[in-house]
């Protein structure tokens, strides 16, 4: 080996920078869907990589304390920029330190095979001079096997687990840490046996490396499936929630139900009554009491509105439920301003619609306070087969999105944080049901929801 030392060092150098810029991004890559904010697994996987440069370069450490020291930094400084799920955030360290800490050995089991296959040619005996390109291209063999274990592993992690911004309770994260338990100690084991045992006693350690490479692929693969049972579990959670929430609004527009027949019975005591208000009108009339007559026609008109509400959409449950949001607008200061029209002859359900409007209504209300002037607008349109509901609030912030479901994320602090969120679900699954789809735009300080039915009903005529 007649290289110049120097060379040596600096291709160790850049192989364990390259390495460790490689390992940082997994690191990012793993974390990022589960973050509010991506600069926050950014940020980790850069506290990541410069304290294993800081071990690795300046202390010259190369240990398996050391290590777990600097994904535990990491996991401290996810904990720091977004404090949430505490426990999600464990689970996620902890993988990837086993993950890290496979690639690396299965790369490893390579690396060393093709080195001493190489280093007992006769080629290689003879070319004193080539050593250096050996050690180069084995390092580069080895960086792409490691990256490349690392990288489907996290690919497969990030598949499996679906509800990435979901609770985790403590129960279901050591159900997750049990495989990853049994990984680190498998690999203790195998590690320590194969570098005091195998390679110290120079034995044939082909059907070892075999062995070895097999276990970290079935761990990988138990991890995956403990993943998949979870995210089953969280599914099955998800659904009867989802459950509940539609219970609770078919209650709400059965009572919304119950008001419009109070309403009907209101104004049919009105009408039923009708004959004597007119002629109480007529006697203070003749009797010359105009002043009386007056203040008796306004009481009747103030008692005929509020019988049949101001807002008036071509359905009576819609009615009530436009009535019941402009009413609750209004008690917090919001202009609220409706167009919207049932559509006539439709194949589209009030219920369905009652639906998209509780949630839309209750989204916007909650949504549109902070600005000068709060408000909030409901429209609808109809273009042949094709009816559009679209609602506008005022808003102020920022919106963050949900990678997984192209939905907001709420920065609102909510009692019930398990129910928040399930209202744009909804109105996208009662869409779904009419072949449509929702659309959400926001610009100039204002939310806009846009939703799309489609009516199947060819009979029906055009608006």
């Amino acid at each position: 080996m007649k290289s110049n030392p120097i060379c040596w060092t600096i291709v160790s150098v850049l192989v364990t920078i390259i390495e460790n810029l490689g390992m940082a991004y997994c690191f990012y890559y793993l974390a990022r869907p589960f973050m509010k904010q991506k600069k926050g697994a950014l940020y980790a996987g850069a506290i990541y990589f410069f304290s294993m440069m800081l071990v690795r370069c300046v202390l010259h450490r190369d240990s398996f304390e050391m290590y777990a020291f600097c994904v535990l930094l990491a996991y401290l400084a996810l904990c720091w920029i977004d404090r949430r799920s505490y426990e999600q955030k464990v689970f996620l360290a902890m993988t990837f330190f086993l993950l890290r800490w496979f690639a690396s050995a299965m790369a490893e089991v390579i690396y060393d095979n093709l080195y001493s296959f190489a280093e007992n040619t006769d080629f290689m005996q003879k070319h004193l001079d080539l050593w250096l390109a050996l050690y180069i291209v084995v390092c580069l063999v080895y960086l792409v096997f490691e990256f490349l274990f690392i990288g489907v592993s996290v690919w497969c992690i990030l598949k499996a687990y679906v509800y990435k911004y979901a609770d985790m309770a403590k129960g279901e994260l050591l159900m997750l840490l049990m495989p990853l338990f049994a990984g680190v100690s498998g690999y203790i084991v195998i590690h320590c046996y194969r570098r005091f045992y195998i390679i110290e006693s120079g034995e044939n350690r082909v059907i070892y490396d075999v062995l070895a490479l097999l276990y970290y692929g079935v761990t990988i693969m138990i991890l995956v499936v403990v993943v998949v049972l979870y995210q089953s579990i969280k599914a099955k959670q998800e659904e009867g929630l989802q459950n509940e929430l539609l219970a609770a609004q078919v209650d709400s527009i059965k009572q919304h139900i119950e008001q419009v027949e109070n309403l009907y019975q209101n104004i049919h005591s009105i009408r039923h009554d009708m004959t004597n208000h007119i002629m109480t009108l007529e006697r203070l009339y003749e009797k010359n009491e105009l002043e009386e007559a007056k203040r008796y026609s306004t009481e009747l008109k103030m008692v005929l509105a509020k019988a049949a509400g101001t807002i008036k959409s071509g359905n009576p449950v819609t009615d009530v439920i436009l009535q019941e949001k402009k009413q609750a607008a209004e008690q917090r200061h919001m202009n609220f301003y409706s167009d919207f029209h049932y559509p006539a002859e439709t194949t589209i359900n009030a219920f369905d619609v009652s639906v998209i409007l509780n949630n839309a209504l209750q989204n916007a209300i909650e949504n549109a306070g902070g600005c000068e002037t709060p408000y909030i607008s409901i429209s609808s349109y109809r273009r042949k087969n094709a009816y559009m509901i679209e609602i506008k609030n005022s808003f102020k912030g920022t919106v963050q999105w949900d990678v997984e479901s192209g939905l907001p994320l709420t920065s609102k602090c909510k009692t019930d944080k398990q129910t928040h969120g399930y209202g744009l679900k909804n109105i996208r699954r009662v869409a779904a049901k009419y072949f449509g789809e929702i659309d959400i735009a926001v610009a100039n300080g204002e939310f806009c929801l846009s939703i799309l039915l489609m009516n199947t009903n060819e009979d029906a005529p055009f608006i």
